[in-house]
């Protein structure tokens, strides 16, 4: 039987250090496997919505969590130089004891990067970044004194002292089927399917794998994972009643909530869905649960949904 991992969005926008952190706490008691934050400098859908910057969030998380893994979903090249990010993941490798998941992008919300004084260059230069990023990440943490030159970073003679306690898995986001994926399936351990995508679900793992075998890899060897929005009540009727309010607040952001692999319903309902994923390859999860106060669903899905999964 394989074990799906099963992750959860940490609450980030509008909301406060404390919310995060009680948040990050009670689902590594429920038995997630990981928690997740996202690298925007601006909170959606507005500049002045309040946002806590991701990598200090999973620093700070990291101090006082014990077991589940801490990724970020995702993080654009532009915002940092590929050097000093190594630096920064192979030391929040340490406080945690080998438990993060660093997750890359391409980036898309230009204002944030101009807001900030970064570049914000066409799509096709924010994918060759992203692919020399991925690149160097993987040589810096394995190779002392790189020397690496490539068309937008270089590095001399880099030492990362220590490296991290692990060599991180690298997850690559996106669902850009002729650069994004075949960047995933050359450097990725972990490629992240987007919530908008969720009902393409089978044709974009065709895709992958079709990339993975052009490259000369074992599709075998790329863990598949869909964000995912979870609409989850004890009663249907009570899903009923939920799921016009999640497709009126997320729009085309979750793809569609009434289709068949939507994680929405019953927890009977919800772990069937989930075993359709596993049928199509996808065995990694981040999740976003949907409610006034998400943790009632964390909550309701850790009791009902979880233990169908695990040994």
């Amino acid at each position: 039987m394989v074990v799906p991992h099963f992750g959860v969005t940490l609450p980030q926008v509008s909301r406060t250090w404390q919310d995060a952190k009680m948040a990050a706490l009670e689902c590594e008691q429920l038995g997630f496997d990981s928690l997740w934050a996202c690298d925007h400098l601006y909170g959606s859908p507005r500049p002045e919505n309040p946002v806590l910057e991701g990598w200090t969030l999973l620093s700070a998380l990291g101090a006082i969590t014990e077991r589940v893994e801490l990724g970020m979903l995702v993080s654009p090249p532009g915002f940092r130089n590929p050097a000093h990010f190594a630096k920064i993941i192979a030391t929040l490798d340490h406080i945690t004891n080998g438990r993060v998941v660093p997750g890359l992008g391409a980036g898309w919300a230009g204002q944030e990067f101009v807001s900030y004084g970064y570049d914000f260059p066409e799509p096709r230069v924010r994918l060759e970044q992203l692919a020399e990023t991925a690149e160097l990440l993987r040589h810096a943490w394995a190779e002392p004194d790189l020397t690496f030159t490539g068309q937008y970073y270089r590095t001399d003679h880099l030492t990362i002292a220590p490296p991290p306690m692990r060599r991180p898995p690298l997850l690559i986001g996106g669902g850009g089927e002729q650069v994004t994926m075949r960047i995933a399936a050359r450097y990725a351990d972990i490629w992240n399917n987007f919530t908008g995508d969720q009902p393409r679900l089978d044709h974009k793992v065709r895709v992958l794998h079709a990339h993975c075998r052009a490259v000369g890899r074992d599709p075998a060897t790329i863990q598949v994972s869909q964000q995912a929005l979870v609409v989850i009540a004890e009663a249907a009727d009570e899903v009923a009643a939920l799921l016009p309010r999640a497709a009126k607040r997320y729009g085309g952001n979750v793809g569609d909530v009434y289709g068949p692999l939507a994680l929405s319903g019953t927890p009977a309902v919800v772990a069937e869905r989930i075993e359709g994923h596993l049928t199509r390859g996808c065995t990694h999860f981040v999740l976003d649960f949907f409610g006034r106060d998400p943790l009632i669903a964390a909550r309701l899905f850790a009791q009902t949904v979880l233990p169908r999964f695990r040994d």
